[in-house]
């Protein structure tokens, strides 16, 4: 069965390594050896932190079973998109339940990639390669 699921894909790799630069974009190597922020590192250690401990507490109020029916209820949830085309997914159930749907930062009407004038439109044919595994690559295109 693996095997007649492998012929489906195109190998884009040379020796294990993306090549292919109009594709993906330059490689860097700062990217590689810089992580994050510390300040940004910190946000998503807390996030984590808040994470467990709400699970716990639903744990100890509502048993085993409620956590475990609302991870799969975000497991659904985070796979439900649109096609790749012009209107973007909005990923709004998985926004409902994770709670994230109350919280409005800059990043909701600032610097929004699709307004920028670099932004090259969106290749349908490629997306839906992608998504059904007979490309590799970026889903959406990057900005030149």
């Amino acid at each position: 069965m693996e095997d007649a699921s492998a012929s489906k894909f195109i190998p884009h790799q040379i020796g294990g390594v993306q090549n292919d630069a109009l594709r993906f974009g330059l490689h860097g190597v700062k990217s590689d050896i810089v992580g994050s922020h510390p300040v940004q590192s910190s946000l998503q250690s807390t996030r984590r932190m808040e994470e467990a401990m709400k699970r716990q507490c639903k744990v100890n109020l509502y048993g085993t079973a409620f956590p475990l029916k609302e991870d799969l209820d975000r497991q659904i949830l985070s796979r439900f998109q649109r096609p790749p085309g012009p209107i973007p997914s909005s990923m709004l159930g998985l926004e409902t339940v994770t709670g994230s749907v109350d919280h409005f930062g800059f990043e909701d009407c600032l610097n929004d990639p699709r307004e920028s004038e670099t932004f090259r439109p969106l290749d349908m044919h490629h997306g839906m390669e992608v998504r059904l595994g007979l490309s590799k690559g970026p889903v959406y295109p990057s900005i030149i």
